[in-house]
C-alpha cells in the first residue's frame, strides 16, 4: 500500500509551497517502479490559497489518518492559525504522523506545541518572530532546513524542496529522490542540517560561471585521487581562488564537496547494485571496504551494509 502524505490547507495558505509538495508527492518519475504515494488534500471546505480557490479531497480530520502530513507556508505570521488546523495538525502528530512544515507552516507547528524543545527553522525573516513568539523553540535561522524525526521545518520557497525531497530521500532512496530532481529539472540541494541522504549542490548550467566546467570534470572521476591543487590546476586558478569560488557556491570546500558527492556515489551504487563494499570502495576513491565504511557511517549514520539493506528492499518494492 503506497505511504499518504496529506497536505492541509486553508485560508491564508501560500500557493508556491502548496504546489512545490503537489509536484514532489502527487507524481511519480516515469522510471520510479512500484506504487508512489497517495496524495490527500485536506481542509476545512473550499479555501482560497493565494489568488486561486481550492476544493479539498477531504476534510481535515483525514490528517490524523496520514502518514506524512505537510503544512505549507502560512501568509501571514502575525495572525494565529485557525484553532481547527492547529488542532487536526496536532491530532496527526498524536496518531503517529510524520509532521513537516514548508516556509512559515512552522507557525502552524509552533501553535501545535510540536516544536517546544525542538531545534526547528522557517523563512529567515521570520525566525525572529518565530522565537519571540514561541521562547520554547529552538530557533536556527542559518539552515535550509531541520530532520528532528517525526517533525521536520523548512527555510522559505526553494528550501521546501530541500526538505521534499529530503523526505523521498528517506523514503525511497537517494536514486529515486534524484530521479524526482531531474523530472522537476532542479539540482540536487544542499545539506540542511543534517549530513545523511543529502548531497552538497553543483550549480545550475552557466557557461560563465568559474567552475562550471570543473564539476562535471569531477563527477566523472570520483574514484581517482583528487586534491586541491589538481581542482585548481583544472580549473585554471589558483587554490585559494578555488576554495573562494566552492565556499560561494556550494558553501563548503573543494575538498569536503568531493566527500559528498563520494557519498552520495557509494548511496547510488549500494541502492542499484550487488557490487561488494570493496568495489563501492574503489569505485568513489574511498581506496578501501574499512575506508568506505568509517566515512559512510559518520556521514549517512548507518553502516553501508545497513543502507543497502533498507535501500534495497525499498526499491525491490519491499
Amino acid at each position: 500500500m503506497a505511504a499518504t502524505v496529506a497536505l492541509a490547507v486553508t485560508d491564508g495558505m501560500l500557493h508556491f509551497e502548496l504546489s512545490l509538495a503537489t509536484e514532489v508527492f502527487g507524481s511519480p518519475p516515469a522510471a520510479v517502479p512500484g506504487p508512489w504515494y497517495e496524495l490527500a488534500l485536506c481542509g476545512p471546505g473550499p479555501v482560497r490559497v493565494g489568488r486561486f480557490r481550492l476544493e479539498p479531497d477531504h476534510g481535515l480530520e483525514r490528517l490524523a489518518r496520514a502518514d506524512t502530513v505537510i503544512v505549507p507556508g502560512w501568509a501571514d505570521p502575525d495572525v494565529a492559525p485557525p484553532a481547527d488546523l492547529v488542532d487536526a495538525v496536532r491530532a496527526a502528530y498524536e496518531a503517529g504522523a510524520r509532521v513537516a512544515s514548508l516556509c512559515t507552516g512552522a507557525f502552524v507547528l509552533a501553535a501545535a506545541g510540536l516544536l517546544d524543545g525542538r531545534r526547528a527553522t522557517t523563512h529567515w525573516a521570520h525566525t525572529g518572530e518565530l522565537a519571540a513568539r514561541h521562547p520554547l523553540v529552538e530557533v536556527d535561522p542559518d539552515v535550509l532546513y531541520v530532520d528532528g524525526g517525526r517533525v521536520l521545518t523548512s527555510a522559505g520557497k526553494a528550501a521546501a524542496m530541500d526538505l521534499c525531497l529530503h523526505l523521498v530521500r528517506q523514503d525511497r532512496g537517494s536514486a529515486v529522490a534524484n530521479a524526482v530532481a531531474r523530472r522537476l529539472v532542479v539540482p540536487p540541494h544542499r545539506d540542511g542540517g543534517q549530513a545523511q541522504f543529502v548531497t552538497t549542490p553543483v550549480p545550475a548550467p552557466d557557461r560563465q560561471h568559474p567552475l562550471a566546467e570543473l564539476f562535471p570534470w569531477i563527477m566523472e572521476r570520483l574514484d581517482r585521487p583528487l586534491t586541491v591543487e589538481d581542482l585548481a590546476r583544472r580549473a585554471g586558478l589558483s587554490s585559494r581562488h578555488l576554495t573562494r569560488h566552492f565556499r560561494a557556491t556550494t558553501g563548503t570546500t573543494p575538498l569536503q564537496w568531493l566527500h559528498i558527492q563520494r557519498i552520495r556515489r557509494a548511496q547510488e551504487l549500494l541502492e542499484t547494485t550487488d557490487s561488494g563494499i570493496d568495489t563501492v570502495a574503489a569505485a568513489t576513491g574511498m581506496g578501501t571496504a574499512t575506508t568506505l565504511r568509517r566515512h559512510f557511517h559518520r556521514t549517512v549514520g548507518v553502516p553501508p551494509d545497513t543502507y543497502r539493506r533498507t535501500f534495497r528492499a525499498t526499491a525491490d518494492g519491499g
